[in-house]
């Protein structure tokens, strides 16, 4: 009998992953741990593991759906820098390593409540050494406003969803990452109105405002 393939497929996760690839390129360290939160379908930890060899990727979600899609694509995939899954949300404590290198988490704090962002710095900082990175990709505001009028309909669809999603504050989230000792070191333009944002752990702190 054939083995069920729980494997999962995301259009969006197919367009994106290059762009992200070129910024991970640039600001992950040459080699150790990286953690990523929220990895959904598993594609993006498959794409990031298989381009950066010398980096251990550690996906990680909530949901046994994802879980099952991401453990199905790591053995699909073969790669022996790509770990099995782990069950974590953000809200809960502790987190599943004690240390991590860098940090990734792509379309994650848009699809959480506002608790998971503080959260999510709190818990970096517990495990990312100085010098560190936590890169957030996904939709933002700037300066209290859409960047695009996709996203104030994108933003609108989320709280149908769930009141306590939408599309976060840029300002609002740095502030969260500076309270946690985390500096915004670089806001990239990504394609489809969406931004990399790249925090680093005692980066920039005396610099912004």
């Amino acid at each position: 009998m054939p083995t069920l393939d729980r494997r999962q497929f995301s259009p969006s996760a197919a367009r994106n992953r290059g762009p992200i690839l070129a910024v991970l390129q640039r600001v992950l360290p040459v080699d150790g741990l990286v953690l990523e939160l929220g990895s959904g379908t598993g594609e993006h930890a498959v794409h990031f593991a298989r381009h950066l060899p010398a980096l251990c990727w550690q996906p990680s979600d909530a949901d046994p759906a994802a879980l099952a899609s991401i453990t199905d694509w790591v053995a699909h995939s073969g790669l022996p820098n790509l770990l099995a899954p782990v069950c974590f949300d953000l809200a809960a404590t502790p987190w599943p390593v004690a240390a991590a290198d860098a940090i990734v988490a792509i379309n994650v704090l848009h699809y959480s409540p506002w608790e998971s962002t503080p959260a999510l710095f709190a818990g970096a900082a517990a495990v990312v050494p100085e010098g560190g990175v936590v890169v957030c990709y996904g939709p933002y505001r700037r300066g209290g406003a859409h960047t695009a009028p996709s996203n104030a309909d994108f933003d609108e669809w989320l709280r149908s969803v769930d009141a306590r999603f939408a599309v976060r504050d840029l300002e609002a989230v740095e502030t969260e990452a500076r309270r946690c000792g985390f500096g915004l070191e670089a806001v990239v333009d990504m394609p489809a109105n969406n931004f990399s944002l790249v925090f680093r752990r005692g980066g920039g702190l005396g610099v912004r405002a």
